[in-house]
């Protein structure tokens, strides 16, 4: 007899467990024939029956009985069945360009700190407040001053940002090669505590730029003006307010036996600091004796002192 002919039907859709799509979905059951297998050899198909489904029908043999036979879906564009001659290469993938989201943490750009400019005077109607103004002072005194103590405090008890930058720390970050006054001055310490300067100058430059006030301390001589504040006034700018912080001599003296390392004197370098620092007097510049005051009470004075600087800058 002669074999069922026709052309070939692709292979069934192979699923991701490994059963063909006709075992899943069986056809209904003839007799005389095993479900899902093609016809014994020289058999002929049984009349108005419909093919086996997954096997090849034979020649002649019509669909079921009152049912339309059911076209196949159409191919995805693109899509090139297995078997049939290649085709044009379908167009490549358009990509859509997707914005830059912005970052949420990361680099965050500061303004450039350039030098303070004198502080705006308020109207004369209104007070200064220096509380609440953005200042760059610059606490000077000799040793045992107490300049460090007031700064601290005076920068935790503000109403606006405030920094409090200390000579004496930034110069002690040099670890090896540290030039210790203590030893004798020398061009090495003073190399270093000009280096130190300008570092909190620089800092001090930054900070006032972004809007966080600053207030640093430093012995700073009278008899050395282009060292001293000439030196402040370019490392910061002309705005910086300078106020004096200077106690009596037994007064420096007790305070300086307190400290340790380093930072403590021997009672004649106090007394020869304190000598030079007399020279302040007469200078024009605002000065405190905070003798007779604690910290709180001469942090309170500072207020007052630099509101009249605000209305009147000193001239130095």
């Amino acid at each position: 007899m002669q074999h069922a002919v026709g052309s070939p039907l692709p292979p069934p859709h192979q699923s991701g467990n490994g059963w063909s799509q006709a075992a899943q979905h069986p056809g209904p059951h003839h007799p005389g024939t095993h479900q899902g297998s093609a016809p014994h050899q020289g058999s002929a198909p049984h009349q108005g029956s419909a093919p086996h489904q997954g096997s090849a029908p034979h020649q002649g043999s019509a669909p079921h009985q009152g049912s339309a036979p059911v076209p196949p879906p159409p191919p995805a564009p693109g899509f090139t069945p297995p078997g049939s001659p290649s085709g044009p290469p379908p167009p490549p993938p358009q990509h859509t360009h997707v914005p830059p989201q912005p970052e949420t943490t990361g680099h965050v750009p500061l303004p450039p700190g350039g030098p303070v400019g004198m502080p705006s005077a308020p109207p004369a109607t209104a007070a200064p407040d220096p509380a609440t103004t953005t200042l760059a002072v610059l606490l000077i005194g000799p040793a045992g001053a107490g300049k460090t103590s007031v700064a601290k405090y005076w920068a935790d008890h503000r109403r606006v940002p405030t920094a409090h930058i200390s000579l004496d720390d930034v110069r002690e970050w040099v670890r090896s090669g540290f030039a210790d006054p203590q030893s004798g001055w020398n061009d090495n310490s003073e190399a270093q505590y000009r280096l130190a300067r300008r570092t909190c100058g620089f800092a001090a430059r930054n900070f006032l730029a972004n809007g966080i006030s600053c207030i640093l301390d430093d012995a700073v001589f009278p008899d050395r003006p282009v060292v001293g504040l000439g030196g402040w006034k370019r490392h910061v700018g002309p705005g910086l307010l300078p106020v004096v912080l200077l106690p009596g001599l037994e007064i420096v003296l007790e305070r300086n036996a307190e400290r340790t390392g380093n930072r403590r004197l021997t009672d004649e370098e106090v007394a020869r600091i304190h000598g030079r620092m007399a020279g302040w007097y007469g200078s024009g510049l605002p000065i405190i004796d905070n003798s007779q005051l604690d910290v709180p009470q001469t942090a309170q004075i500072l207020d007052d002192v630099l509101a009249r600087s605000i209305a009147s800058p000193p001239s130095w």
